[in-house]
């Protein structure tokens, strides 16, 4: 990897998850700034959190790692969001709770971290769209250049085709997990097809440039805007604990590929590495920095 820095804006939720006897700081664009923090490239954070007790924790949290607060608004009216993680014999539930700071992150105050930021990437999802924030997105997008990484990210029950359909609109990558791939299709009344010919209709309705859809231990493939696929073969991922995180993990790695110039089958299988690895510890972000050591050397290596 090069010494360059490269700059990410990265919209949407942070919040911290309250699993049985412990909690841990998560939502999707903090996961992924996080690695890419940690890989060296230059994640801006734009979002909110309460003026509280969490939103202290969270603040703290990203100032003792390094990571740029200028994106971060604080609010006095709503808490820092919450997402209550139960265990049950299917796997893990989350109750997002609603009506929470990163609902209602200020459309100027976006604009103006946009501006001043200049990403080469802009990383945005859906959980933060469903409520005011969706407003202070479409501020940003028209403020920031880059191109822009659209992680779907689907979440019940606070899905939106119509935000889906704005959201594929404004994006030049999107990536999705095979169930979403299917949720997508259905909300967007796309034709009932093999997965392939979904995700051709995406890519041409939606002009974009590429189309990453993982399919967790099946590993991944990408479609670009000439139709061709690349797929992955993968290795068992051995010593699993948790997948939690392990889609943020792909998208950071995938994304460090769009910025370094990796090659698409050198991209795929450096980031399901990286994902398999974080399913092997609890939660979606490793308690040291030594841990993204052996992969930062040997990408370094092997450019």
């Amino acid at each position: 990897m090069t010494a360059a820095r490269h700059v990410v804006l990265l919209f949407g939720e942070i919040l911290i998850d309250r699993f049985p006897g412990q909690e841990a700081l998560g939502g999707a664009p903090f996961n992924v700034a996080w690695h890419l923090h940690a890989f060296g490239s230059v994640p801006v954070l734009v979002t909110r959190i309460g003026q509280d007790d969490v939103g202290a924790r969270l603040l703290q949290a990203l100032e003792s790692a390094g990571l740029s607060i200028h994106g971060v608004q604080l609010d006095s009216i709503y808490p820092t969001g919450v997402v209550d993680v139960t265990l049950t014999a299917d796997g893990h539930r989350f109750d997002i709770l609603p009506d929470r700071a990163y609902d209602h992150i200020h459309p100027r105050l976006a604009r103006m971290t946009a501006l001043a930021a200049n990403p080469e990437l802009v990383y945005f999802g859906t959980l933060a769209q469903r409520a005011n924030s969706h407003r202070a997105l479409r501020h940003l997008l028209r403020a920031a250049g880059g191109r822009r990484f659209f992680d779907v990210n689907l979440r019940n029950p606070w899905i939106s085709a119509e935000k889906l359909d704005w959201s594929l609109q404004h994006a030049d990558f999107v990536k999705a997990n095979d169930t979403e791939l299917e949720s997508i299709t259905r909300l967007l009344d796309l034709e009932a097809a093999s997965a392939k010919v979904q995700a051709k209709a995406l890519v041409q309705r939606y002009q974009l440039r590429g189309l990453l859809i993982t399919c967790g231990a099946a590993g991944a493939w990408w479609l670009d805007d000439s139709a061709q696929v690349t797929e992955m073969a993968t290795d068992p991922i051995a010593g699993i604990r948790d997948t939690v995180g392990a889609g943020d993990a792909f998208s950071a790695v995938f994304m460090l590929g769009l910025l370094h110039d990796w090659t698409v089958p050198v991209t795929l299988q450096r980031a399901h590495h990286f994902a398999g690895a974080i399913c092997r510890i609890r939660g979606a972000i490793p308690e040291h920095n030594d841990f993204y050591k052996p992969f930062l050397e040997e990408w370094s290596e092997h450019g």
